[in-house]
């Protein structure tokens, strides 16, 4: 039995948001708080992927209690348009608040990044102070690659984004990486040692709706039986790159293809994408809907869409990919061909791989699953058993809580 511990976990999501990196910030706070552990989260209030303050929240500071763990939310400064520098700015205005709040006396502290510039100040503090509290770094996304591969690297503000990077990540005492691609990169350009890192891998963490009625769903929403509905589930930002899908959706009208593409959620692009979607009947928009009903309509479409940007390939591991994979429907990942997003989707046999920008690769991809239903269930069925084999929340939970009780007692791995 392992000893209790105090951890500070410091981030920018946390739950109730329901997309992004929340989810597994507010599982892993509520899984070392069952194990016995006391659990303090510094956080921000909701507000991705609409960025906006989410209803009842935007007080200057609020505590409250989640899955029995201490919260503590503080408002910051949160841009309409989160363009970069913006964006910096932001999370600098969050990294301010937490730096200079009374902690207490944890035995660790895991910052999770996103966001970077928050995370790099309550680091500073940390060494400002000399406080030796072991310093866990929970790296979710690459910025330095994404700014790359984005097409934002470019000006100062990018270059101190890398910048601070390179010197949170070697500052460190432990980092987490969600994947092994991750981990290698890591170690490539920042020099860091294997005993320094741990692969832990996100998990899937929607559960499946019991008794799910796959028809009554898409009659619910107004989706025909005889129509190949594509979902996109999540965030609708600069990397996704959608406007792609939104002209891969015109070429099928245009083809009169009974295919309908379905963007679910929200985030900087909607607008956008909505105008250029304007007259397409081939295209719908819909809001977040109640964690309750999520799983049941990603079962209710018959293909599940990650898209990316053109060049995006090393930066980060698309979050919806461990709940497509829970929901028994095949993939099509519009994406680099030899990147992270698509080595995930071919490890899990759950779907099929297109080039991003191959608006016809996309289009025939789509209609190979719709017209070969072994093939589709198949690969669904795939991504089930990838789901239970690697994304598991309790293998990843277990090994949460021996890196941080190892980085207390100065072993790097635990293991």
């Amino acid at each position: 039995m392992t000893s209790p511990i105090h951890v500070l976990l410091m981030g920018v999501n946390f739950p109730p948001e329901t997309t992004g990196i929340a989810p597994y910030t507010g599982r892993s706070a509520a899984g070392l708080a069952s194990r016995g552990h006391k659990v303090q989260v510094l956080t921000a209030h909701p507000h991705y992927p609409e960025w906006k303050v989410g209803n009842g929240y935007g007080q200057w500071t609020r505590d409250e209690t989640i899955g029995g763990v201490s919260v503590r939310r503080q408002r910051h400064y949160i841009p309409r348009v989160p363009s970069l520098s913006r964006r910096a700015i932001s999370e600098l205005s969050l990294g301010v608040r937490q730096a200079f709040t009374r902690w207490g006396r944890p035995d660790v502290i895991v910052a999770v990044s996103p966001a970077l510039l928050t995370s790099a100040l309550v680091r500073l503090r940390t060494l400002i102070l000399r406080d030796r509290t072991p310093f866990v770094l929970w790296v979710q996304d690459l910025y330095g690659i994404g700014l790359a591969e984005t097409g934002a690297r470019r000006g100062v503000a990018a270059r101190f984004v890398g910048l601070v990077e390179f010197w949170l990540l070697r500052s460190a005492d432990h980092v987490i990486v969600i994947h092994e691609r991750f981990a290698s990169k890591i170690a490539e350009d920042f020099g860091l040692a294997d005993d320094r890192l741990t692969v832990i891998r996100n998990w899937t963490h929607v559960e499946t709706a019991p008794g799910s009625d796959a028809a009554a769903v898409r009659a619910r929403l107004g989706w025909a039986p005889d129509e190949t509905v594509v979902l996109h589930a999540g965030n609708m930002g600069v990397k996704q790159g959608l406007s792609l899908a939104v002209a891969a959706a015109r070429r099928a009208e245009e083809k009169n293809l009974r295919m309908r593409f379905v963007f679910l959620g929200d985030g900087a692009q909607r607008d956008e994408l909505e105008r250029e979607a304007a007259g397409l009947a081939a295209v719908e928009f819909l809001g977040s809907v109640p964690e309750s009903e999520f799983s049941g309509t990603l079962e209710a479409a018959d293909v599940l869409l990650v898209h990316e940007l053109p060049g995006v390939s090393e930066m980060a591991v698309p979050s919806k990919l461990t709940s497509y994979f829970n929901s028994g429907r095949p993939v099509v990942a519009a994406t680099d061909v030899a990147g992270i997003t698509a080595s995930e989707v071919r490890a899990a046999q759950g779907g099929l791989v297109v080039a991003s920008g191959d608006i016809e690769g996309l289009l025939e991809a789509v209609s190979l699953l719709a017209s070969d239903k072994e093939l589709a269930d198949r690969l669904g069925q795939n991504g089930i058993s990838y789901r239970r084999q690697v994304l598991d929340e309790t293998v990843a939970l277990e090994a949460l809580e021996r890196v941080l009780v190892a980085s207390i007692s100065g072993s790097p791995r635990g293991a």
